[in-house]
């Protein structure tokens, strides 16, 4: 159940599982919020070293290749436990600062408003459109490269290698298909490191505070891999969702409902990172289970937002009820999210234009998502407008 854990998140599990990955590789899947925001929080317990380890061990053809494309991902950010790390994460909460996120907003309203009208315009003309594609796929990456300048490229070609990524280091894959993944992530991340030496930006600032070479390139790898990726699934699972959710529609469009607590119960039921892996640096234990040096552990944050200690209709969605904000979506403590806030402009933005093609149209094409340990990835979300004589009356309170 590991690789598709968003298929049973609603079941009820202990809190603390003891299971094996596809390779018999043990783990311990931790459920609850508060068990989880405690590993979190914990970071000399729980090392984050093995973030970015390969969930399928890269067999040696493999690794060839990405060591022929100079491959490397030191600690840097998701992956750092070491004493670099904050001085790495300060230069990168700078560039995505709260401040410069909020005077984004303007200009990405206009495209995702300019963008809806020719889906709206598709979509009167009888045609489909599809939401993943059509809006929410490239939105995130054009507004970090406003942020942060990143390397030239051609946006298909930046999502190529990101879910490319997503797919090596945490998908179950096989020999064949991890050679084929390795010489598209080994190829864009020469990109990256070419950038990483003589880039502006971000790369830049990280060079000024004496930075090495690998670590701009694997911070630049981290913000394009779980940073505008994540973003652009989670729009795609966020309006997928309301577009079940009549009651919610009506809300966001007389007012009566707030965007940003829409948002929120977004994350807290379809976040797009479902786990997150820690490893035990000595023996201690996780709700009295015995936990040895060097125990892989999987946190399930999707589990955690749907704990009934935190939230009381817990798979429901009802923007704005109590505990809602308290999801872990974008995890906790050290290593928070450092681009929370700009996921959450960009998500308000999306939500509040979109409002108008989900309250006329109907579901055709719903996203699906491969095997992945974190990741969801859902790769299409096609709609057609109803007929006006189909449309189901929206509830009297959000269904679930």
């Amino acid at each position: 159940m590991l690789f598709r854990n968003w298929e049973r998140v609603d079941d009820r599990w202990p809190p603390v599982v003891r299971v094996a990955d596809h390779t018999g590789a043990p783990h311990l899947l931790v459920t609850r919020h508060a068990l989880v925001r405690q590993v979190l929080a914990d970071p000399a317990t729980f090392r984050p070293d093995n973030a970015l380890d390969a969930v399928t061990p890269v067999p040696v053809a493999a690794l060839r290749v990405l060591a022929s494309y100079g491959f490397r991902l030191p600690p840097t950010l998701a992956n750092n436990g070491t004493a670099s790390h904050p001085a790495i994460r300060a230069v990168v909460a700078e560039a995505l600062h709260p401040t410069r996120v909020a005077a984004q907003r303007d200009w990405l309203a206009g495209l995702v408003r300019e963008r809806v009208a020719g889906l709206a315009a598709t979509l009167a003309a009888g045609g489909r459109v599809d939401l993943y594609a059509g809006l929410a796929a490239d939105l995130p990456l054009l507004v970090l490269a406003r942020l942060v300048q990143l390397p030239p490229a051609a946006t298909d070609t930046v999502k190529r290698f990101a879910r490319a990524a997503l797919e090596l280091f945490w998908a179950p894959v096989d020999a064949g298909r991890q050679h084929e993944l390795a010489h598209t992530v080994g190829r864009f991340h020469t990109v990256l490191r070419d950038f990483a030496a003589t880039g502006g930006g971000l790369a830049k600032s990280l060079r000024e505070v004496g930075q090495p070479v690998d670590s701009v390139v694997g911070a630049l790898f981290f913000l394009l891999v779980a940073g505008q990726e994540t973003t652009s699934q989670f729009l795609t699972l966020l309006l997928h969702r309301l577009a079940g959710e009549p009651a919610v529609l009506a809300g966001l469009a007389d007012g009566s409902v707030d965007v940003d607590d829409v948002v929120e119960e977004g994350l807290r039921l379809v976040p797009p990172i479902v786990t997150w892996r820690r490893r035990a640096a000595l023996d201690t234990t996780v709700a009295g289970e015995p936990v040895p040096a060097g125990s892989s552990i999987v946190l399930w944050l999707a589990a955690a937002g749907r704990d009934p200690a935190v939230v009381a209709r817990t798979d429901q969605f009802v923007p704005g009820q109590p505990g809602s904000r308290r999801h872990l979506a974008f995890g906790a403590g050290a290593h928070r999210c450092v681009g929370a806030q700009l996921a959450r402009m960009e998500s308000a933005v999306v939500v509040e234009q979109a409002v108008p093609l989900l309250t006329s149209a109907e579901v055709v094409r719903a996203p699906w998502s491969p095997d992945n340990l974190s990741f969801r990835m859902p790769d299409a979300l096609v709609i057609r407008r109803r007929p006006p004589d189909t449309r189901p009356p929206p509830d009297t309170a959000p269904a679930g």
